[in-house]
């Protein structure tokens, strides 16, 4: 065979291929592009969602960082890129103004057809959801219903928000049960404090008024024993009186003289520290009396005890009268000595 022939074959053949292998090359390109821009990045950006939002993975999160300025002039891109770090740091639902849910929210307002917001939207709902739920169940009434409301937001016909709205008010009504216990509780105690103060202070006045009739029944008592040894003083006095009568009667140069006669007795005061410690005793006393018939130079000669009964004692003696003491019928002085007995019974 001419191998010219055979050359020139080879080269019409390698001219057919080359165009051919550009074709195929140009293809697998294309190919390749279309499925990162259209099933590897979409498919990237949800995984990245589902490692940030799940809640069974434990993420250490610090401080919220601080609202974006100006949300509503970010664009879609911008609100995408917030939405995703609010995913990753786990601020979901929360803080208000802040969180991922809004930032697709608004997407969706700027873009209704958006894919990426509606499907993060859709596939972090059940997160929402149970975020809501533990805000409920930690009766933070205010920001769970706030949470609610941005499910509703996302999936307003899903039924799981009806079972959160009635788990948050069942609580606000467990709450209402348990503070309106709590201050019934609170009102009862305060009664139950009251009555016993009022049952205490009536007890008190009930004693101090037995103690102060007891009291005055003592003394009464004591008046009564010393009006009797006053009496029993002026009966002797008396006596004592008629026998010098008689003894004048018999030698007229006697007949005018003669010793005091008590004429009027004050029964000492029982001194009420001593009523009230049942303390009785004695205070022998002398004084002088003096020609017009009073009582003067009342002095303590001896008291048992000593320093209770004194001024009780000095104080009455003092306002006794006598009849003056006479000698050849002219009024004296004269000296007497008593002892005053202070006796309960």
């Amino acid at each position: 065979m001419d191998t010219r022939y055979i050359y020139r074959a080879r080269r019409r053949a390698r001219g057919v291929v080359r165009p051919a292998t550009i074709a195929i090359v140009a293809v697998v390109a294309v190919l390749a592009s279309a499925a990162w821009f259209l099933i590897v990045r979409p498919h990237q950006e949800m995984v990245d969602a589902e490692t940030g939002a799940h809640p069974s993975t434990p993420v250490t999160t610090s401080q919220a960082p601080p609202p974006p300025a100006n949300v509503s002039a970010m664009s879609v891109n911008q609100l995408l890129s917030e939405a995703r770090k609010a995913v990753n740091q786990q601020r979901l639902l929360a803080p208000a103004g802040n969180n991922a849910f809004e930032f697709y929210l608004k997407v969706l307002e700027k873009q209704p057809g958006n894919q990426v917001a509606s499907d993060a939207l859709r596939e972090t709902f059940p997160v929402g959801a149970s975020l809501a739920e533990q805000a409920i169940n930690q009766r933070d009434f205010n920001d769970a219903q706030r949470q609610i409301d941005l499910l509703a937001k996302a999936d307003p016909a899903n039924y799981t928000l009806t079972i959160l709205r009635s788990k948050l008010d069942a609580q606000r009504k467990l709450l209402d049960r348990e503070q309106q216990l709590a201050s019934d509780k609170e009102k009862q105690q305060q009664l139950a404090a009251q009555k016993a103060a009022d049952k205490a202070e009536a007890d008190r006045q009930t004693a101090e008024a037995q103690q102060k009739a007891l009291a005055d029944q003592r003394a009464a008592q004591a008046r009564q024993a010393q009006q009797q040894q006053v009496t029993e003083a002026a009966r002797q006095q008396q006596a004592t009186g008629g026998a010098t009568a008689t003894a004048s009667n018999a030698s007229p140069s006697s007949a005018a003289t003669h010793g005091p006669v008590l004429l009027r007795n004050v029964s000492p005061r029982y001194p009420t520290n001593a009523m009230r410690s049942n303390q009785e005793g004695w205070v022998e006393v002398t004084f002088t009396i003096t020609p017009d018939g009073n009582v003067d130079d009342v002095k303590v000669l001896d008291a048992e005890p000593r320093h209770v009964f004194d001024r009780a004692a000095v104080e009455a003696v003092t306002r006794w009268k006598y009849q003056p003491a006479t000698q050849d019928g002219a009024p004296v002085s004269a000296q007497e000595k008593r002892r005053i007995v202070f006796k309960l019974n």
